[in-house]
């Protein structure tokens, strides 16, 4: 079969190539691969900066943003709630079978660090014609999503970071009105989506100007977009009011410290993306730390998800799409013949988020 894959370590390695086809196990599911979605993560792990192959393979099939289709189903896996032509996403994180919490169903919070992800680190990912799966790692999604459904696995991150937010702040009464999203890519308008569903006032920030396809979405979504081009991140709350709940999606180091000087009183800060790079700035630490002690407040960082976060979005995603039929779709503006891969990896161009479209 044919698969995209990288050779870890190296620049720019990408490559279409024949591969194996993966053998179904009596305990598996097979499926056939329809798209899937694109991210920084993909592009960093091809510019080199990180990335690991199963072990004893040479390469690693990139891609964990999944959505495809159920072809066979091993016979003892019959009675796992799948049958063939279902659509599926499967999770991304294995447990490394040593720490505690990936021995309880809980491998988002491996302590270990030897956990492995499909299309990361020591597992083959998703952008291959097939791959096979134990339905405990695997979920159904209704045909009504199958347009949305590439966007589960960034979604599922979203839910995790607000699940944790939400019960972290069960150490008081709390009363959210108003979240703040950083950052309009398609986590943090996934984000927005989320919080809207939630009942908040909910308004995303980020450089684009108000004419931007991001910024036009965002009110679609439910939420109010503002550009903060010329506007310092911290004077955000004397025009906005008290910011209860901030989600930090940019992935820019000094973004985050600057999210940190916007928190009300009790507030918390959900901190979704990862800063990369060497770069060093002054930040005003003294103040930040002591607003942060003064006000109660809570810097929260989450990765990955657990699968409840899985079925959380699938959740959202009826509801959301109930009320705004066709909104969350706009965020897939581009939709790439997978023979056309390298187009992404070389000129990202605009848009929002593109789908690799591997099968009809």
């Amino acid at each position: 079969m044919k698969a995209i894959v990288i050779h870890p370590g190296q620049k720019n390695s990408i490559e279409m190539r024949d591969v194996p086809a993966p053998e179904m196990a009596p305990e598996q599911i097979a499926v056939k691969t329809i798209r899937v979605g694109l991210c920084g993560t993909d592009a960093e792990i091809d510019a080199g900066l990180y990335g690991q192959a199963p072990e004893g393979c040479e390469y690693l099939i990139l891609g964990h943003e999944n959505f495809g289709v159920v072809e066979d189903v091993g016979v003892k896996a019959r009675d796992a709630g799948f049958k063939a032509g279902d659509f599926v996403v499967s999770t991304v994180r294995r447990p490394c079978g040593q720490c505690y919490f990936c021995n309880h169903g809980e491998n988002d919070m491996c302590t270990s660090g030897k956990y492995t992800e499909r299309g990361i680190k020591g597992r083959h990912g998703y952008m291959a014609e097939h791959y096979v799966e134990v339905p405990e790692y695997m979920n159904n999604i209704p045909a009504a999503l199958k347009g949305i459904g590439v966007l589960l696995e960034p979604m599922s991150i979203v839910e995790k970071g607000i699940d944790e937010s939400y019960l972290v702040q069960q150490r008081f009464t709390w009363l959210p009105k108003t979240a703040l999203v950083v950052g309009a890519g398609p986590v943090g308008l996934l984000a927005a989506a989320v919080l809207v569903q939630r009942g908040l006032r909910t308004v995303v920030v980020g450089r684009e100007p108000a004419t931007d396809l991001r910024a036009q979405l965002v009110p679609q979504l439910g939420g109010e977009y503002l550009s903060v081009a010329n506007i310092p991140i911290p004077s955000l709350p004397k025009q906005l009011g008290p910011l209860d709940l901030v989600v930090e999606c940019t992935g820019n180091p000094g973004v985050v410290f600057e999210a940190m000087q916007t928190l009300a009183p009790t507030a918390l800060l959900c901190l979704l993306s990862v800063t990369g790079g060497d770069k060093q700035q002054p930040e005003p630490t003294a103040q930040i730390n002591e607003d942060l002690v003064l006000g109660n407040n809570v810097v929260l960082g989450s990765v990955n998800a657990n699968p409840r976060h899985y079925k959380m979005g699938i959740e959202d995603f009826k509801a959301i799409e109930a009320k705004r039929p066709g909104v969350l779709a706009k965020l897939i503006t581009n939709h790439l013949p997978w023979e056309q891969y390298k187009t992404w990896f070389t000129q990202r161009g605009e848009g929002i988020k593109t789908a690799l479209e591997i099968a009809k």
